[in-house]
């Protein structure tokens, strides 16, 4: 029986992806048995539609730029096509069930990790997939000590989750990088080049 592939799955809004989505991403692509990571794209939701997000169409398209022939990273239009809003655990269970022969982790920040209890049945996610998580700058979880709650306890010492500590950490921010493109800001190091190329031609975040 063929080896099931590893496939890391990194959720956000990508509005826009940036040089930190990046390099976490590539990170992460190269750990011992993943074979692939794929950026899935978090549909706006009609409910809560800020004019500071783009279109999903867009933020797919721009994906797609910054990884341009990077065999190893991946654009998912996935939870486009399912119903809203979106919920990890729906989107891990179709994608179990559309792709059999694919061992699915989760690709998280250390922020987003703390959260998990709020999680739509996270026992379950916690308990059937690996996390592989990347820290952030304004955590201060201490793996030495105690979190203050049973639950972060239990969660940071689960044997699904891997703290992957040697992950570059980057303050970068998309909320920043639209900040500075509304006020003119020069942002060519934040982003690829096709990326930026395609935002000013778009005079996305301008206003």
């Amino acid at each position: 029986m063929p080896q099931k592939k590893n496939i890391g799955l990194f959720f956000g809004t990508f509005n826009p992806i940036h040089v930190g989505h990046l390099v976490i991403a590539n990170y992460m692509a190269q750990l011992h048995g993943v074979s692939q990571i794929w950026f899935v794209v978090s549909p706006l939701n009609p409910l809560k539609n800020k004019a500071s997000i783009l279109p999903d169409y867009h933020r797919l398209r721009l994906v797609n730029e910054a990884i341009f022939e990077n065999t190893r990273l991946q654009a998912s239009d996935i939870e486009f096509q399912l119903p809203q809003p979106s919920y990890t655990i729906d989107t891990l269970t179709y994608l179990e069930e559309k792709y059999p022969d694919v061992d699915f982790m989760i690709i998280m920040g250390e922020d987003n990790l703390r959260t998990l209890p709020k999680w739509k049945n996270y026992k379950a996610i916690l308990q059937n997939y690996s996390i592989l998580v990347y820290p952030r700058v304004h955590t201060d979880y201490d793996k030495n000590h105690k979190s203050g709650t049973e639950i972060l306890d239990e969660i940071y010492t689960h044997p699904n989750v891997k703290l992957c500590s040697k992950v570059p950490v980057m303050t970068i921010s998309a909320s920043f990088i639209r900040q500075q493109i509304q006020e003119g800001k020069d942002v060519r190091y934040l982003l690829t080049p096709p990326v930026k190329k395609y935002i000013e031609e778009m005079h996305f975040y301008e206003k």
